[in-house]
């Protein structure tokens, strides 16, 4: 299913290709790469670097959201971000998408230049980020998230994993739609990892096929999750190929947008995937 993000006059179309997002965590404390970038001028380089290797999405954060993490301040979260949204907005156009719940903190990137809002809660952590996004007629990432970072994975318990995230999302987005948010700037993440087991997060890209049924573009993060280390029994280090393998899954089953860490790698993956999905149809059947 295609769709096209539009953000002043930039425009993205979804479907005809897997877009991969790359992931800059300007924080401490994240579960993957927390700590790797001492200042904003080396968060830009590795974001201009995942440019050079096919990103089309840089997705940039502050505030780690690992499980068992705690909300850092407002202003601490800005400066993390703001000078890395600023920086890059001037080396590159590539779409800049702002990973936070904070709505001083998305307007603020938004003035920076950032062209997406990625909210972990769906817009409901902070009540003024719908008006921020309506206001700006921004892109938004409605996820999923079971509880809040700090207790989302003490006992994840669903009725049916797939079937309560769907009417979530349908409940959720009617919602925004009223409040004034465009439906042609929804898309969905079902959250893998926020508030799920691992065989919750394996029902959920084994079965990503039915939230097409939404008419939304379906993005989905499991890069390095720890779904995979339990799988395979690996730390967070030497999770590659348990990456590829359910990005390759997901994106056969639907997702339009693959958030990662490793951009060259999945790139690949995903270009591999994208070759077969779209490869010439049998006359038989």
């Amino acid at each position: 299913m295609k769709h096209t993000l539009t953000h002043g006059d930039k425009v993205l179309l979804l479907g005809e290709r897997t877009i991969i997002m790359g992931t800059i965590n300007c924080t401490p404390d994240s579960f993957s790469n927390g700590g790797q970038f001492k200042s904003a001028y080396e968060a830009v380089k590795r974001a201009l670097q995942m440019v050079e290797e096919g990103a089309c999405i840089i997705d940039i954060g502050g505030e780690s959201t690992r499980p068992g993490s705690n909300p850092v301040p407002e202003s601490k979260e800005l400066d993390r971000v703001l000078p890395v949204v600023e920086m890059l907005r001037k080396e590159s156009s590539v779409w800049i998408s702002i990973d936070t719940y904070k709505a001083r903190v998305a307007q603020e990137a938004i003035e920076a230049g950032a062209d997406i809002i990625n909210d972990i809660s769906g817009l409901r952590f902070d009540q003024n980020m719908t008006n921020v996004a309506a206001e700006n007629n921004i892109p938004v990432i409605v996820m999923h998230i079971l509880g809040m970072p700090r207790n989302m994975q003490l006992n994840p318990v669903y009725d049916d994993v797939v079937k309560d995230i769907y009417n979530y999302f349908e409940k959720r987005i009617e919602s925004l739609i009223q409040a004034g948010i465009s439906k042609d700037n929804i898309l969905i993440d079902p959250g893998i990892g926020f508030g799920k087991t691992t065989e919750h997060n394996l029902t959920l890209i084994n079965n990503l096929h039915v939230f097409a049924r939404l008419n939304k573009p379906i993005l989905i993060g499991p890069s390095r999750k720890s779904f995979i280390g339990n799988i395979l029994n690996l730390d967070v280090k030497n999770r590659l190929e348990g990456t590829a393998a359910t990005v390759a899954l997901s994106i056969a089953r639907g997702a339009h947008i693959v958030r990662v860490h490793d951009v060259q790698e999945m790139v690949r993956v995903a270009r591999i995937t994208d070759a077969i999905i779209n490869s010439k149809k049998p006359e038989f059947s």
